[in-house]
């Protein structure tokens, strides 16, 4: 096995949970209206817009001018977005705490809107431990381009082939691995502590 020589995390779903309906299940009573919500009007993958760079100033107004009935939804979206994000992924921030004990070099590549980031970022404590994160929203460029890989190398200062990237997104990975990273598929924090144990970083 490969020496590594810094850890890269992904956040969302791999430190962080997320996921829209956590909002919305919230606000909204009507079973129909929610499913609609969350299959059609705010969806994933119109969020990965933000994601991808672009500013909530352009993506509500579309959105509402699109969907006029679901104003409300789509500007709680906007305003409400760290209420997608319930808490930590059990287990993840503690494997945190003892590679940072260890003094091993934590870094991480998050697909997150530079506007969510800014609001989020303040309430999250862990990433004090972190030398550097590559944000999407705010370098327009987002996981599995191999640009966002190839500019994280340069951010952090060493080699793809020294840095093990953790990620949920099986694409997002094997984009990683083709940049020439060592990676791990993160399905849970326990299979994650057994393959760093493995790797001699806890």
């Amino acid at each position: 096995m490969m020496q590594v020589d810094a850890v890269v995390f992904d956040v969302g779903r791999v430190l962080y949970q997320w996921r829209l309906g956590h909002l919305f299940e919230k606000i909204v009573e009507d079973p129909a209206r929610l499913e609609r919500v969350l299959g059609e009007v705010v969806t994933e993958e119109w969020h990965f817009e933000a994601d991808h760079g672009r500013p909530l100033a352009e993506m509500v107004p579309e959105r509402i001018a699109l969907y006029p009935d679901f104003e409300p939804e789509i500007r709680a979206y906007a305003t409400r977005f760290n209420e997608t994000i319930p808490g930590p992924v059990p287990g993840s921030h503690a494997l945190v705490e003892r590679l940072d004990a260890r003094d091993v070099p934590l870094f991480a590549i998050t697909n997150f809107g530079a506007e969510f980031w800014a609001g989020f970022r303040p309430t999250a404590p862990v990433f004090d431990r972190f030398r550097d994160i590559v944000v999407s929203g705010e370098e327009r460029l987002a996981k599995p381009d191999p640009a966002i890989f190839a500019l994280a190398e340069r951010r952090f200062g060493l080699p793809a082939r020294s840095m093990l990237f953790i990620d949920d997104n099986p694409a997002n990975v094997d984009a990683a691995a083709r940049c020439g990273w060592q990676v791990h598929h993160f399905r849970a924090s326990k299979r994650l502590e057994d393959d760093l144990a493995n790797r001699a970083l806890i």
